[in-house]
């Protein structure tokens, strides 16, 4: 392949994370840009009836009983001549370490709104990832066709709780049951839509100009002169869109819709693989590396038992640079071992394919035998490193054993394998008890936790709480510590305190000034919620 083929694929590809708040429609709007994209032919429900197919990307069967994400999901689809690379995220804050991760591995975001709610306190915190990489947001608001706040206020709202300018690319007509369509304010023009049944297909599309006469009669007089105003108010208040301050994270470009119905989502997704930018360099310890460098990529998430066929651990692997190739030799740069890439696939949620060939910003699964942990670099060259992955400080404590002792071995391997994906932190008493304790960002893992251990791996847990509430790993010998901590390890066998309160910590920490407590191991990069 020469050099600008590379180039020419490189430029090509979209690379982006999907993030809001809960019950924002994220999932909904996934779906639909799949539909638009060609990569399904019926949008599925979130919360799927008899008789109707479930969304996509929320693949788990936790996940479709409940109607929320609980892991990322890795999705491709081709559309306008480019390659898109999608990546659904959790929107609940139980999992926001997924979140965060995933989003190491998007050259942009997409930030759903909810019209009615606007910038909500999980949208501040996921934006505040995005701004800290540097990475471009579009911004979707959604659910228009409910009644909504005023367009203007949100635009407002989104300037002043997150410090950006928000600029609109399209304009509402109306919401709720009077939602019509959206004005394209740089094609000036209207765009009116026909309701589908449920939002399953492609909503007709008609367009018209906002001085046509004719609209008069399909929006109503009212919905006509108000939209007239707000244009005639944009174009006089609002600085024009600057795709370059966009790429600089300066500028957040909105548009309005409705995901349920289709409304306003394939215009979006038309404008998206214009503005978003391609795969850019990878930062690592030695400087940034070029898309178009020799083969390199990461894995920023690990996922058991994908599929019901295999029951087989998934590395997802970023393409950071070159080209790669199913059988190419690379170096694993954490330890120094040459592997085969032989036993690579697509990534389609669950479903699964082999691939031959991929490109910067694509996303590989890799079957891992235990090879791989979250942050390993693979490339031919042996020096290419990472700094440490961002890691949550887990915040609750259970104690867990399987109800059944002879599933001993069958609890063990699930314990490694979610923790091993971040799902639990898993943390060894060293007094001799037998059973370890499970930290977690939130409540909601642990419920993810017991639930997979007895669906995937066939053990029925007993969890109970502890009155733990604050870890922290020791530098320095943890021998004779105040009585008011437990000493365990960690699943790299490294020293850890847990501590009733902050206060037995701040006590214990005065009594021991020769000793570090971390909130993190030196090796991880710590993010608080």
């Amino acid at each position: 392949m020469t050099q600008s083929d590379l180039s020419h694929e490189i430029n090509r590809r979209r690379t982006f994370a999907i993030i809001s708040h809960p019950d924002a429609g994220k999932t909904t709007i996934t779906e639909k840009l799949l539909l638009y994209g060609g990569a399904i032919h019926e949008a599925g429900s979130v919360t799927a009836r008899e008789g109707s197919s479930h969304t996509k990307s929320d693949w788990m069967s936790m996940e479709q009983q409940r109607g929320i994400s609980i892991t990322s999901s890795a999705l491709s689809f081709e559309f306008d001549g480019h390659h898109v690379n999608l990546l659904d995220t959790p929107g609940h804050q139980d999992f926001s370490e997924d979140t965060y991760r995933t989003l190491t591995a998007a050259d942009s975001a997409l930030m759903v709104l909810d019209a009615a709610r606007g910038v909500q306190a999980q949208t501040e915190k996921l934006f505040a990832v995005c701004r800290n990489r540097g990475i471009p947001i579009l911004t979707f608001v959604n659910k228009m066709d409910r009644p909504a706040q005023d367009p203007f206020e949100l635009l407002e709202q989104v300037e002043k709780s997150l410090a950006i300018r928000a600029v609109p690319l399209t304009w509402p007509i109306g919401d709720g049951p009077d939602f019509r369509g959206v004005y394209d304010l740089e094609g000036k023009r209207v765009l009116l839509f026909e309701r589908v049944v449920r939002g399953r297909t492609r909503a007709p599309v008609s367009v018209a100009s906002v001085d046509d006469p004719a609209l008069t009669e399909l929006v109503g007089a009212e919905q006509h002169a108000k939209l007239r105003q707000d244009v005639e108010l944009i174009e006089g208040a609002i600085e024009p869109f600057d795709p370059e301050a966009f790429l600089a994270g300066e500028v957040t470009p909105v548009f309005f819709g409705s995901a349920i119905t289709n409304f306003g989502v394939e215009h979006f997704l038309s404008r998206f693989v214009k503005l978003a930018p391609c795969p850019a360099p990878l930062h690592t310890t030695k400087g940034e590396l070029s898309p178009e460098a020799p083969f390199t990529g990461f894995v920023f998430k690990l996922q058991a038992n994908m599929s019901k066929h295999h029951r087989d651990r998934t590395a997802f692997l970023r393409i950071a640079s070159g080209r790669f190739e199913r059988g190419m030799e690379v170096v694993h740069t954490r330890t120094g071992r040459e592997l085969r890439l032989s036993r690579a696939h697509t990534l389609f949620a669950q479903d699964r394919e082999s691939i031959d060939v991929a490109y910067p910003g694509d996303i590989v699964g890799l079957v891992n035998p235990g090879v791989f942990r979250i942050g390993d670099v693979v490339s031919v060259s042996k020096d290419v490193h990472l700094e440490g992955f961002p890691r949550f400080t887990p915040e609750h404590f259970n104690a867990v054993t399987p109800r059944d002792v002879s599933k001993r071995k069958a609890f063990r391997k699930g314990l490694e394998q979610l923790a091993e994906e971040g799902v639990v932190q898993i943390f060894y008493p060293t007094d001799g008890a037998r059973d370890p304790i499970i930290g977690a960002v939130g409540q909601l893992q642990f419920e993810v936790f017991e639930h997979r251990m007895n669906e995937e791996y066939g053990v029925d847990l007993i969890m109970s709480s502890t009155n733990y509430k604050v870890v922290r790993w020791l530098a320095g010998e943890p021998d004779n510590l105040a009585r008011f901590a437990k000493h365990v390890e960690d699943d790299a066998g490294r020293p850890v305190m847990l501590f009733t309160s902050s206060w037995d910590l701040d006590y214990t920490a005065k009594q021991h000034p020769e000793l570090e407590f971390l909130p993190q191991p030196r090796d991880l990069t710590v993010v608080t919620r």
